[in-house]
Protein backbone atom coordinates (compact mmCIF):
# COMPACT_ATOMS: atom_id res chain seq x y z
CA UNK A 1 0.00 0.00 0.00
CA UNK A 2 1.55 3.31 -1.11
CA UNK A 3 0.99 6.02 1.50
CA UNK A 4 1.23 9.63 0.34
CA UNK A 5 1.49 12.74 2.51
CA UNK A 6 0.13 15.89 0.87
CA UNK A 7 0.41 19.44 2.22
CA UNK A 8 -1.11 22.55 0.68
CA UNK A 9 -2.67 25.92 1.41
CA UNK A 10 -4.49 28.72 -0.33
CA UNK A 11 -5.31 32.27 0.74
CA UNK A 12 -8.71 32.89 -0.81
CA UNK A 13 -11.98 34.26 0.62
CA UNK A 14 -14.17 31.58 2.18
CA UNK A 15 -17.69 32.93 2.63
CA UNK A 16 -18.87 30.26 5.09
CA UNK A 17 -15.91 28.53 6.81
CA UNK A 18 -18.15 26.22 8.88
CA UNK A 19 -20.00 24.96 5.80
CA UNK A 20 -16.73 24.49 3.92
CA UNK A 21 -15.29 22.57 6.87
CA UNK A 22 -18.31 20.25 6.79
CA UNK A 23 -17.77 19.66 3.07
CA UNK A 24 -14.09 18.90 3.68
CA UNK A 25 -14.91 16.33 6.38
CA UNK A 26 -17.19 14.55 3.94
CA UNK A 27 -14.79 14.78 0.99
CA UNK A 28 -11.84 13.54 3.04
CA UNK A 29 -13.67 10.66 4.70
CA UNK A 30 -11.72 8.07 2.69
CA UNK A 31 -8.30 9.36 3.72
CA UNK A 32 -6.04 8.03 6.43
CA UNK A 33 -6.13 11.25 8.46
CA UNK A 34 -4.80 14.76 8.52
CA UNK A 35 -5.02 18.25 9.98
CA UNK A 36 -7.06 20.85 8.11
CA UNK A 37 -7.56 24.48 9.11
CA UNK A 38 -10.29 26.64 7.58
CA UNK A 39 -10.80 30.37 8.06
CA UNK A 40 -12.39 33.25 6.22
CA UNK A 41 -8.94 33.92 4.70
CA UNK A 42 -8.51 30.43 3.23
CA UNK A 43 -7.34 26.87 3.85
CA UNK A 44 -4.22 25.15 5.21
CA UNK A 45 -3.92 21.38 5.30
CA UNK A 46 -1.75 18.32 5.65
CA UNK A 47 -3.41 15.02 4.79
CA UNK A 48 -2.33 11.46 4.08
CA UNK A 49 -3.67 8.17 2.84
CA UNK A 50 -3.45 5.69 0.02
CA UNK A 51 -2.26 7.44 -3.11
CA UNK A 52 -5.50 6.88 -5.03
CA UNK A 53 -7.61 8.35 -2.22
CA UNK A 54 -5.32 11.37 -1.78
CA UNK A 55 -5.36 12.21 -5.48
CA UNK A 56 -9.15 11.78 -5.64
CA UNK A 57 -9.59 14.21 -2.74
CA UNK A 58 -7.23 16.72 -4.35
CA UNK A 59 -9.21 16.58 -7.57
CA UNK A 60 -12.50 17.22 -5.74
CA UNK A 61 -11.02 20.11 -3.78
CA UNK A 62 -9.78 21.84 -6.92
CA UNK A 63 -13.32 21.86 -8.25
CA UNK A 64 -14.35 24.15 -5.39
CA UNK A 65 -14.48 27.94 -6.10
CA UNK A 66 -11.12 29.57 -5.42
CA UNK A 67 -9.15 26.32 -5.16
CA UNK A 68 -8.23 25.41 -8.73
CA UNK A 69 -4.54 24.97 -9.50
CA UNK A 70 -3.48 24.21 -5.94
CA UNK A 71 0.18 23.31 -5.37
CA UNK A 72 0.28 19.96 -3.56
CA UNK A 73 3.59 18.97 -1.98
CA UNK A 74 3.87 15.18 -1.83
CA UNK A 75 6.16 12.71 -0.14
CA UNK A 76 5.94 8.98 0.39
CA UNK A 77 5.44 7.55 3.88
CA UNK A 78 6.20 4.13 5.31
CA UNK A 79 3.17 4.38 7.61
CA UNK A 80 0.15 6.62 8.06
CA UNK A 81 1.47 9.84 9.64
CA UNK A 82 -1.89 10.77 11.23
CA UNK A 83 -4.16 8.83 13.56
CA UNK A 84 -7.32 10.67 12.55
CA UNK A 85 -8.71 13.47 10.44
CA UNK A 86 -9.25 16.79 12.21
CA UNK A 87 -10.91 19.71 10.40
CA UNK A 88 -11.06 22.93 12.43
CA UNK A 89 -12.48 26.40 11.83
CA UNK A 90 -10.09 29.14 13.00
CA UNK A 91 -9.92 32.92 12.97
CA UNK A 92 -6.77 32.69 10.80
CA UNK A 93 -5.11 29.75 9.04
CA UNK A 94 -1.78 31.08 10.31
CA UNK A 95 -1.56 33.56 13.19
CA UNK A 96 1.00 36.27 12.47
CA UNK A 97 0.23 38.60 15.36
CA UNK A 98 -0.09 41.80 13.30
CA UNK A 99 -3.71 42.81 12.59
CA UNK A 100 -4.75 43.37 8.99
CA UNK A 101 -1.92 41.43 7.32
CA UNK A 102 -3.00 39.09 4.53
CA UNK A 103 -1.08 36.51 2.53
CA UNK A 104 -1.04 38.41 -0.74
CA UNK A 105 2.66 39.01 -1.52
CA UNK A 106 2.60 36.87 -4.66
CA UNK A 107 5.49 38.69 -6.34
CA UNK A 108 7.96 37.53 -3.68
CA UNK A 109 7.84 33.82 -4.57
CA UNK A 110 11.01 32.24 -5.97
CA UNK A 111 11.43 28.73 -7.36
CA UNK A 112 13.66 26.13 -5.72
CA UNK A 113 16.09 26.66 -8.61
CA UNK A 114 16.25 30.42 -7.97
CA UNK A 115 16.53 29.72 -4.23
CA UNK A 116 19.77 27.86 -4.83
CA UNK A 117 21.15 30.91 -6.62
CA UNK A 118 20.16 33.17 -3.73
CA UNK A 119 21.90 30.90 -1.23
CA UNK A 120 25.16 31.48 -3.15
CA UNK A 121 24.71 35.28 -3.39
CA UNK A 122 26.67 37.26 -0.75
CA UNK A 123 24.02 40.00 -0.87
CA UNK A 124 21.36 37.61 0.38
CA UNK A 125 20.31 37.37 4.02
CA UNK A 126 18.77 33.92 4.55
CA UNK A 127 16.21 33.86 7.36
CA UNK A 128 14.59 30.76 8.83
CA UNK A 129 10.97 31.74 9.39
CA UNK A 130 10.26 28.91 11.83
CA UNK A 131 10.57 28.41 15.55
CA UNK A 132 14.03 27.94 17.00
CA UNK A 133 13.58 24.24 17.84
CA UNK A 134 12.95 23.57 14.14
CA UNK A 135 16.09 25.46 13.13
CA UNK A 136 18.19 23.45 15.59
CA UNK A 137 17.02 20.22 13.96
CA UNK A 138 17.86 21.30 10.39
CA UNK A 139 18.36 24.36 8.20
CA UNK A 140 19.52 25.68 4.84
CA UNK A 141 23.21 26.47 4.62
CA UNK A 142 24.00 29.99 5.75
CA UNK A 143 20.59 30.51 7.34
CA UNK A 144 20.09 32.70 10.39
CA UNK A 145 18.01 31.60 13.37
CA UNK A 146 15.87 34.54 14.56
CA UNK A 147 15.64 32.76 17.91
CA UNK A 148 11.86 33.06 18.23
CA UNK A 149 9.78 30.73 20.34
CA UNK A 150 6.54 31.52 18.48
CA UNK A 151 5.72 32.76 14.99
CA UNK A 152 4.03 35.83 16.48
CA UNK A 153 7.46 36.93 17.83
CA UNK A 154 8.93 37.24 14.33
CA UNK A 155 7.80 40.83 13.55
CA UNK A 156 9.81 42.21 16.48
CA UNK A 157 12.92 40.44 15.16
CA UNK A 158 12.44 41.95 11.70
CA UNK A 159 11.95 45.44 13.08
CA UNK A 160 15.18 45.15 15.08
CA UNK A 161 17.19 44.23 11.94
CA UNK A 162 15.33 46.14 9.22
CA UNK A 163 17.92 48.93 8.83
CA UNK A 164 20.83 46.46 8.54
CA UNK A 165 19.02 44.59 5.75
CA UNK A 166 18.44 47.57 3.48
CA UNK A 167 19.91 46.98 0.01
CA UNK A 168 20.02 43.20 0.48
CA UNK A 169 17.60 40.46 -0.50
CA UNK A 170 15.97 38.94 2.56
CA UNK A 171 15.34 35.34 1.54
CA UNK A 172 12.93 33.48 3.83
CA UNK A 173 11.76 29.94 4.11
CA UNK A 174 9.50 27.82 6.29
CA UNK A 175 8.25 24.24 6.20
CA UNK A 176 5.54 24.46 3.55
CA UNK A 177 5.51 28.15 2.66
CA UNK A 178 2.46 29.42 4.51
CA UNK A 179 4.21 31.30 7.31
CA UNK A 180 6.25 33.21 4.74
CA UNK A 181 3.11 34.41 2.94
CA UNK A 182 2.01 36.78 5.68
CA UNK A 183 5.55 37.68 6.70
CA UNK A 184 6.55 38.62 3.15
CA UNK A 185 3.54 40.89 2.65
CA UNK A 186 4.25 42.69 5.91
CA UNK A 187 8.01 42.96 5.26
CA UNK A 188 7.42 44.48 1.85
CA UNK A 189 5.40 47.17 3.59
CA UNK A 190 8.48 47.81 5.75
CA UNK A 191 10.47 48.65 2.61
CA UNK A 192 12.45 45.42 2.42
CA UNK A 193 13.31 43.41 -0.69
CA UNK A 194 11.92 39.97 0.04
CA UNK A 195 12.16 36.53 -1.58
CA UNK A 196 10.28 33.53 -0.22
CA UNK A 197 10.94 29.92 -1.17
CA UNK A 198 7.84 28.79 -3.06
CA UNK A 199 6.37 25.75 -1.34
CA UNK A 200 8.93 25.94 1.45
CA UNK A 201 11.37 23.25 2.52
CA UNK A 202 9.03 20.44 1.46
CA UNK A 203 8.93 21.70 -2.12
CA UNK A 204 12.72 22.05 -2.21
CA UNK A 205 13.24 18.48 -0.98
CA UNK A 206 10.72 17.19 -3.52
CA UNK A 207 12.41 19.11 -6.35
CA UNK A 208 16.07 18.15 -5.91
CA UNK A 209 17.50 14.61 -5.52
CA UNK A 210 20.66 16.32 -4.20
CA UNK A 211 18.82 18.58 -1.75
CA UNK A 212 21.32 17.62 0.96
CA UNK A 213 23.87 19.89 -0.74
CA UNK A 214 21.89 22.85 0.59
CA UNK A 215 19.64 21.42 3.30
CA UNK A 216 21.56 20.28 6.37
CA UNK A 217 19.96 18.07 8.99
CA UNK A 218 16.32 17.15 9.39
CA UNK A 219 13.02 18.93 8.79
CA UNK A 220 10.48 18.87 11.59
CA UNK A 221 7.03 17.79 10.41
CA UNK A 222 3.89 18.11 12.48
CA UNK A 223 2.78 14.48 12.43
CA UNK A 224 3.78 11.04 13.72
CA UNK A 225 6.98 10.98 11.70
CA UNK A 226 8.41 13.91 13.72
CA UNK A 227 11.22 14.56 11.21
CA UNK A 228 12.31 13.77 7.67
CA UNK A 229 15.73 13.90 6.02
CA UNK A 230 16.83 15.67 2.82
CA UNK A 231 15.33 12.79 0.80
CA UNK A 232 11.97 13.30 2.61
CA UNK A 233 12.33 9.97 4.47
CA UNK A 234 11.25 9.48 8.08
CA UNK A 235 14.40 9.57 10.22
CA UNK A 236 13.44 7.84 13.45
CA UNK A 237 14.06 10.98 15.50
CA UNK A 238 11.70 11.06 18.47
CA UNK A 239 9.77 13.93 19.99
CA UNK A 240 11.80 13.46 23.18
CA UNK A 241 14.99 14.13 21.21
CA UNK A 242 13.54 17.29 19.67
CA UNK A 243 11.94 18.88 22.71
CA UNK A 244 14.63 18.85 25.38
CA UNK A 245 13.96 22.36 26.73
CA UNK A 246 11.53 22.32 29.70
CA UNK A 247 9.83 25.36 28.12
CA UNK A 248 8.82 23.08 25.24
CA UNK A 249 7.04 20.55 27.46
CA UNK A 250 3.69 21.53 25.92
CA UNK A 251 5.09 20.88 22.45
CA UNK A 252 6.35 17.48 23.58
CA UNK A 253 2.92 16.58 24.94
CA UNK A 254 1.29 17.71 21.71
CA UNK A 255 3.68 15.60 19.65
CA UNK A 256 3.01 12.56 21.82
CA UNK A 257 -0.73 12.93 21.25
CA UNK A 258 -0.12 12.64 17.51
CA UNK A 259 0.82 9.00 17.95
CA UNK A 260 -1.37 7.49 20.71
CA UNK A 261 -0.25 3.97 19.81
CA UNK A 262 3.30 4.58 21.11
Amino acid sequence: MAIVHSSFYRFTPVADPAAFAAWLRDAAAGLGGGVVLVAAEGLSAAIAGEAEAVHAFEARLQEQPGFSGLHFKHNACERLPFSRLKVSVKREIVAFGVPGVSGDATDTHVSPQRWRELLADPDTVVIDNRNSFEFQLGRFRGAIDPGVAHFRDFPAYVEAHRDAWQGKTVAMYCTGGIRCEKTAAWMQAQGLKVAQLDGGILNFLETFPDAAADWHGECYVFDKRIAIDAAARETGTTAEQVFTDPADAWRLNRARRLDPET
